[in-house]
């Protein structure tokens, strides 16, 4: 009899439950399916964000408890907008670049991004029509495509570092003949940008092809049998059917990869690049935060300056997003 009122009291309390959420709007209904996310999102994101917000305006030292040095305010930002080469931890900037630290890891970072970005983009849809085309082996081409991005970063720099290594790598001699690399690839800053953006692009294109192929899929396939029995052409057909209904999707996987371009620092690293050739706003952030001088509060407010420049593309992008869904007539 006990336990039939312990199922009766919980099976009222579970009617109770959905009884409140049937009555719920479908806005309200919506932020609260969100709120785990939200809060997740709160503890892993913004709230080290805010913590790193916090301690840009304080000096670089950290005490033995633990403790923030001295409140600078603005300081370590005006030192990085401003001049500061000798911020830089020993060997990280390349002697070549006589520009300021900040400007020469801001540089590097937006240039990896628009070319990997674009080369993953082209690369990604040419997978995505490859993995969706009916033809004898798809299965097989469909593993052969994703396999580099299923591939551990770790081993995919030790793929690329042997592949461009002096002395026995398969492409050194034949890039050197063709005059893209110097005498000693990995030693200038030019060869390792080459090399680090070239693995990038192998790993990751397949990401872009599977995002693109689900937009594929989506396309309503009667607008291809009214384009057939209007005669037109494979390219009227990509023209006017494929790319206008696969933009949308197009601009949130590049959203995607922007931001994991924009925070680059594994594959520079993993490649045996490093951070003294390459030298992007990662890297910069780790160098300030884990060289010699330990200079936390300029780590953080490097860490803060890509946040807002990662902030500002994501802005640029659903603003696109949204007029680009606005001209198609899409909600």
């Amino acid at each position: 009899m006990a336990v039939d009122q312990g199922q009766s009291r919980r099976s009222g309390l579970f009617t109770r439950i959905g009884t409140w959420t049937e009555n719920l709007s479908e806005e309200t209904y919506a932020y609260l399916l969100l709120t785990p996310g939200f809060v997740v999102l709160l503890l892993f994101a913004f709230w080290p964000l805010a913590s790193a917000f916090r301690m840009s305006f304080f000096a670089d030292v950290i005490t033995g408890g633990g403790q923030l040095g001295e409140f600078v305010g603005l300081k370590n930002y005006v030192q990085l907008l401003t001049n500061s080469n000798a911020l830089a931890p020993a060997a990280f900037l390349d002697p070549s670049f006589q520009v300021p630290i900040l400007e020469q890891a801001l540089f590097m970072t937006l240039l990896f991004a628009i070319l990997s970005v674009a080369g993953e983009t082209l690369l990604g849809f040419l997978y995505a029509m490859l993995m969706k085309g009916e033809y004898k082996g798809r299965k097989l081409v469909r593993v052969l495509i994703i396999l580099p991005w299923a591939i551990p970063i770790v081993i995919q720099g030790m793929i690329f570092f042997l592949m461009f290594r002096p002395g026995y790598g398969l492409l050194t001699e034949p890039l050197q003949n063709l005059g893209i690399f110097s005498s000693l690839p990995l030693n200038t800053t030019f060869d390792g940008f080459v090399i680090v953006t070239v693995a990038d692009i192998w790993k990751t294109s397949a990401f872009m092809g599977l995002l693109i192929l689900a937009g594929l899929e989506s396309v309503n396939q009667d607008l291809y049998e009214v384009a057939d029995v209007m005669g037109a052409t494979r390219w009227q057909r990509f023209r006017y059917i494929t790319f206008p209904l696969v933009f949308p999707v197009l601009m949130v996987a590049m959203l995607f990869r922007t931001m994991g371009a924009l925070r680059v620092y594994g594959i520079i690293e993993a490649t045996g690049v490093g951070c003294t050739t390459v030298p992007s706003m990662s890297c910069l952030v780790v160098q300030l935060m884990f060289g010699s001088a330990s200079m936390y509060g300029s780590a953080a407010a490097a860490s803060v300056l890509i946040a807002i420049v990662v902030g500002l593309f994501i802005s640029i992008y659903l603003l696109f997003i949204r007029w680009s869904n606005q001209s198609l007539g899409i909600a």
